[in-house]
């Protein structure tokens, strides 16, 4: 979850970098004690995500500036519909609202993309009797907006990956290929990390072939990460698994497609498009 700390440090940095001197167009055509009030409308449907945030770039901007959202994070909105009242000096709303939509906009573009493939998940499972994979994020993040970004995929329905490479071993490809050139296999050195964690930490592992998902059990994988597989080999990977470890599957997750794979019977799906390539939800500021 987003903290009061992490929403306002993005936000100062924001209107510090839209404003560093002051809003040379407002002073000049706006009044000092002049005020009123302008309502957050969708131009589009989607899902809501960022009020919290749009509300503290108007709060940090002029303390004076009072917002009243029409609906919580994770709403669907349709067009035209009103999602929160901003009231106040209108030099403090006008210079504030273009840090403030951008957020929102961002992070509901992100929820929307999220809920769209959540829906689609859950509609081929719901109606097959099969087990919903969850649908995740990545690390395929804007440089110092990820919590903005992995909070807005839960505002969607999604579920959080890792944070950072601080959180849980995952091993790639490369480092796989940097082990064996260290003359380390896979078990080994799987079971030599596995010695060096906390228990509470869990290995994921990376594979491009069903030949190497056996020595990934042996090595004691929590979660076996089938990267660019086809729909066949999903499959053929998922009964090899047993069971044994979380099946997560990876790579070229287009909404087409979702549905198929969900049918494999993984247990997560991750999308780095739900971050990497968002485009933002139309949503306007509309004086009353």
């Amino acid at each position: 979850m987003l903290t009061a700390y992490e929403i306002n440090r993005a936000v100062e940095q924001a209107l510090a970098e839209d404003c560093p001197t002051g809003d040379i167009t407002v002073e000049s055509t706006i009044p000092a004690d002049a005020t009123g009030s302008a309502r957050l409308v969708a131009r589009e449907p989607g899902v809501l995500s960022g009020i919290t945030v749009f509300a503290a770039a108007f709060a940090v901007q002029d303390s004076r500036i009072t917002i009243a959202p029409s609906h919580d994070d994770g709403y669907r909105f349709t067009a035209g519909e009103s999602l929160a009242t901003v009231s106040g000096p209108v030099r403090g709303i006008l210079t504030a609202e273009r840090v403030a939509l951008n957020f929102t906009q961002h992070m509901s573009g992100i929820a929307t993309k999220t809920r769209a493939f959540v829906d689609a998940v859950h509609t081929t499972c719901e109606g097959n009797g099969l087990k919903e994979p969850w649908i995740v994020d990545t690390r395929k993040t804007l440089p110092g907006l990820r919590q903005f970004e992995k909070y807005a995929v839960l505002c969607g329905g999604g579920h959080n990956h890792r944070f950072g490479l601080s959180d849980a071993v995952m091993v790639k490809d490369n480092h796989l290929a940097a082990m064996k050139e260290a003359g380390l296999d896979m078990p080994a050195a799987l079971r030599a990390i596995r010695s060096k964690i906390s228990h509470t930490t869990t290995i994921e592992v990376e594979v491009d072939s069903l030949d190497q998902i056996p020595l990934a059990l042996q090595g004691g994988a929590d979660t076996i990460m089938l990267d660019n597989f086809s729909l066949d080999d999903t499959r053929r990977g998922v009964k090899l698994i047993a069971g044994r470890a979380t099946v997560e599957a990876s790579g070229n997750m287009t909404l087409e497609r979702i549905p198929d794979v969900a049918r494999t019977g993984v247990d997560i799906i991750s999308v780095g498009a739900l971050t990497h390539s968002v485009r933002a939800i139309d949503l306007g500021l509309d004086w009353e």
